[in-house]
């Protein structure tokens, strides 16, 4: 068992967890105050062998207590009092369908990442609130991506927040109409996910493949949202992504494209990547090269130049 698992528990859960709750209370800076004060509780309660057989159950339901105990401290927020007592009824379905249903998680992980997209909001602040609530990294591992202080960063995440809450941004999907309007905002902050992954900015190591696996689910439901417009990048990040168990030597250390094992790239991610980039061809819409991109770098995509 892990000495301190409220820190692996931690790096799990957090996203999914701001996720459900931002659904449930529609509030970013609200959810996320939840999210922490139950790490604190967990933190408290938790040692060695004393860790719930469903710590997202639990994280969710004190996150959720929580919350309500803070909005009976704010009378300006009483017209959310019923809908977040709702969720606390003794109903037995709650917290399993929110911890284990695939598909619930991804409506509300998505509808967090097109609220963080809101065109209301400079593309930075995208990234850097992406990153923090859905992704789950630090605000130091933000800055670092950014090559900024921390507390510069953690005043320009403050200041999104108070942009979202102020142009009372909403956390859901947009009708089908708006979506392809969304579109690109959305891949741009997805493709940054995937870059900041393939090659982090912790210089602690070079690859974070949690954050690679994210984007590229992420890109995943963007193409279950948008079955008729395959650009969800799920092609080239497929690709790209097939190569990391050979991109590092056993020091951590890069290994060049001419020098990689390529017997060992996955197989099943290259076909995955051919079968989606047939269909869009057979749709005629392609995406675009990288958002991401400079004129200093090719926009073929990370790792492909």
């Amino acid at each position: 068992m892990n000495p301190d698992p409220v820190a692996q528990i931690f790096a799990e859960e957090w996203p999914r967890l701001v996720a459900v709750l931002v659904r449930d209370l529609g509030d970013l800076a609200l959810a996320e105050d939840a999210a922490q004060d139950a790490f604190v509780e967990a933190a408290r309660r938790w040692g060695p062998g004393s860790t719930p057989d469903r710590p997202g159950a639990w994280l969710l339901t004190t996150a959720r207590r929580k919350a309500l105990d803070g909005l009976r401290r704010q009378r300006r927020f009483d017209e959310r009092l019923p809908r977040l007592a709702a969720q606390l009824s003794p109903e037995p379905a709650v917290d399993h369908v929110d911890e284990a249903d695939p598909r619930q998680l991804g409506d509300a992980q998505l509808a967090l990442v097109f609220g963080c997209c809101h065109p209301s909001l400079a593309p930075d602040a995208q990234v850097a609130l992406t990153l923090r609530h859905v992704c789950g990294l630090s605000t130091a591992q933000i800055a670092r991506a950014f090559l900024v202080p921390e507390a510069t960063m953690a005043k320009r995440l403050v200041r999104a927040k108070h942009k979202i809450t102020a142009a009372r941004v909403p956390f859901s999907v947009p009708e089908p109409e708006h979506r392809r309007d969304r579109l690109d905002a959305v891949l741009g902050v997805i493709y940054l996910v995937f870059t900041e992954g393939h090659t982090a900015s912790d210089s602690a190591r070079l690859i974070r493949g949690d954050l690679c696996d994210e984007a590229r689910w992420l890109a995943s439901l963007m193409t279950a949202l948008l079955p008729t417009n395959p650009r969800s990048g799920s092609a080239l990040l497929a690709f790209t992504d097939a190569r990391r168990a050979t991109r590092a030597d056993d020091h951590g250390d890069l290994v060049l494209l001419e020098d990689q094992d390529r017997s060992r790239w996955d197989r099943a991610a290259i076909d995955l990547g051919h079968r989606q980039l047939e269909r869009a061809s057979i749709e005629q819409r392609t995406g675009p090269t990288n958002p991401g991109c400079d004129r200093r770098r090719s926009c073929l995509g990370p790792g492909l130049e």
